[in-house]
C-alpha cells in the first residue's frame, strides 16, 4: 500500500470515529436531558396529587398528611380549585336534606366537601336538637368518629362573614368554640341548621354562615321533634350519610 494511500485511509477511519463518537455523546446527553426533565414532573405531579387528593399517604420517609392551622389555607386553595361543588345531600332514616354552599366562604366550603368525600360525616350523627332553635350534626360517641378526627388533623377555621347573611331559618353554619376563641375561628367537623322561624340572629358575626338548605326543611322539622335527654342529644341516634351532588 502507498504512503497516500495509507494517509487517506487513515483519515477515512478518523473521521468515521469522530462522527460515531460525537452522534453517541449526543444520544447521552439528549437522554440525561430527559430523564432529568422526567424526574422533575414526576415530583411536581407527586406534590400536586399529594395535595389535590388529600389523603394521608405515608413515604418512608414521611409523616401522614393531616390539617393544622399552619397549612389549612394552601391546602383548600388547591382542594377548593379541584372540587368545586356546592350542593351536599345529608341523607338519615327521615329523609334527605339538600345544602347549597356558598363559593363567598371558600375555606369552609371546601372543607365541608372534604369531609364529605373522605367520608367523615358517616360516621356522625345528628347529635344535638334543640326544639324550635337548631340541629346539629357531625358528632357522635362511637370511637370511629375520633378516630377520623385524628387521621383528618387539628385544626380551627378562621371566620369567612358574608356581609347582609343572617342566621335565617334554613341557614347552615359551623360551630364553634366559645372559649378562648375571639376571632370566632370554627370547628371544621359540626354544622348546625337553624330552624327558628324568625331565624336565630343572636348568632349573627358569631358564626361563619356557609350555605342554606334549599330542600329538606320538613326533614329538618320531623328530626326537629324526636325525644331528647337532659342535654339535648336524641335518646336514639340519628345516623348520617353525607354525599355530593354537584
Amino acid at each position: 500500500m502507498s504512503f497516500t494511500r495509507s494517509i487517506l485511509v487513515f483519515c477515512f477511519s478518523f473521521l468515521l470515529f469522530s462522527n460515531c463518537e460525537d452522534t453517541h455523546s449526543k444520544k447521552n446527553k439528549k437522554n440525561v436531558f430527559k430523564t432529568a426533565s422526567d424526574k422533575k414532573e414526576d415530583t411536581t405531579e407527586t406534590l400536586f396529587i399529594k395535595k389535590d387528593s388529600l389523603k394521608s399517604q405515608k413515604n418512608d420517609d414521611q409523616e401522614p398528611f393531616k390539617l393544622t392551622n399552619e397549612n389549612l389555607r394552601e391546602f383548600m386553595a388547591v382542594y377548593g380549585k379541584a372540587n368545586p361543588e356546592t350542593l351536599v345531600r345529608i341523607k338519615t332514616r327521615y329523609g334527605d336534606i339538600d345544602i347549597k354552599l356558598y363559593k363567598k366562604t371558600p375555606i369552609h366550603r371546601a372543607n365541608f366537601i372534604y369531609l364529605v368525600k373522605e367520608k367523615y360525616f358517616d360516621e356522625t350523627f345528628f347529635y344535638r336538637v334543640a326544639k324550635g332553635f337548631v340541629i346539629q350534626g357531625g358528632n357522635s360517641d362511637r370511637q370511629q368518629m375520633a378516630t377520623r378526627r385524628f387521621e383528618i388533623g387539628e385544626y380551627s377555621i378562621p371566620q369567612e362573614q358574608i356581609k347582609g347573611l343572617k342566621h335565617v331559618r334554613g341557614t347552615v353554619a359551623l360551630s364553634k368554640q366559645w372559649v378562648d376563641n375571639p376571632s370566632n375561628r370554627s370547628t371544621p367537623y359540626e354544622f348546625f341548621i337553624v330552624l327558628a322561624k324568625k331565624g336565630a340572629h343572636h348568632l349573627d358575626g358569631e358564626h361563619t354562615i356557609f350555605g342554606r338548605v334549599v330542600k329538606g326543611m320538613n326533614v329538618a322539622d320531623k328530626i326537629s321533634q324526636v325525644p331528647v335527654d337532659g342535654s339535648e342529644w336524641p335518646k336514639e341516634n340519628i345516623f348520617i350519610k353525607a354525599e355530593v351532588i354537584r
